[in-house]
């Protein structure tokens, strides 16, 4: 087996400290790119698609339950399938308390293809809370590139798409898929997806957040059981 060098803890000190300056500059670019990524443009969304949840039927505004900003995760079961993914099922699982987005003004749901009959015995299984929507019958799948055509049939991708909601108006501002998604799956990871981001003062473009009146950032963290929404 090829395992790491056995050196004295000075040795390891001075590598870690090298490793650390690769580190901290690592995270100034991410956060270059996530301030990139939130000035990306926006397109409106005028389809009325409609899901099927554990309360009935829904639209993409329903979806973001009165708050700014809407995170879906495009969770592959195909409609003939008998259960979801074992990879998004992994995702999935280490995805944190939705509590602390909630308290960002951000929604977070998941939407499959498989009619709501089929992902809702599938969701008890696997001991789910998250809320799950069908979008069987409609096209929000290949419209947001995650069923995709090959040799003219349907395959399933992986993906994360972020909306924007100005009053009664929806917004798609990002997406990304399959490899896109590693790392994902806490908070922050979440909100540096979207079009407000972490809604921190340090954040570029400065006032985005406030702009649209939306809570403020790591001072109004809680425990998650003290939210009041």
């Amino acid at each position: 087996m090829s395992l790491p060098e056995i050196v004295s803890r000075a040795q390891w000190r001075a590598a870690r400290e090298e490793l650390l300056l690769r580190e901290k500059a690592a995270t100034r670019a991410r956060d270059a790119l996530n301030a990139q990524r939130r000035r990306l443009p926006m397109v409106e969304v005028d389809t009325e698609y409609v899901f099927e949840g554990g309360d009935g039927k829904a639209t993409l505004l329903d979806l973001f339950e009165g708050r700014h900003q809407l995170v879906v995760h495009h969770f592959m079961f195909a409609p003939e399938w008998e259960a979801g993914c074992r990879t998004c099922s992994a995702f999935l699982d280490q995805v944190g308390h939705l509590a602390h987005l909630r308290a960002r003004g951000t929604s977070f749901v998941v939407v499959s293809r498989a009619p709501y009959t089929r992902i809702l015995p599938f969701k008890a299984r696997m001991g789910w809370t998250l809320p799950w929507f069908s979008s069987y019958g409609n096209d929000f799948n290949r419209d947001f590139e995650v069923t995709l055509e090959r040799d003219g049939e349907p395959v399933e991708r992986s993906g994360v798409s972020c909306f924007l909601r100005v009053r009664d108006r929806v917004f798609h501002t990002y997406s990304t898929y399959e490899r896109g998604l590693d790392g994902l799956g806490s908070t922050t990871s979440f909100l540096d997806l979207t079009a407000l981001g972490r809604q921190e003062e340090w954040e570029e473009p400065e006032g985005r957040a406030s702009s649209l009146g939306a809570p403020a950032g790591s001072e109004r963290v809680r425990y998650h059981d003290e939210y009041e929404d």
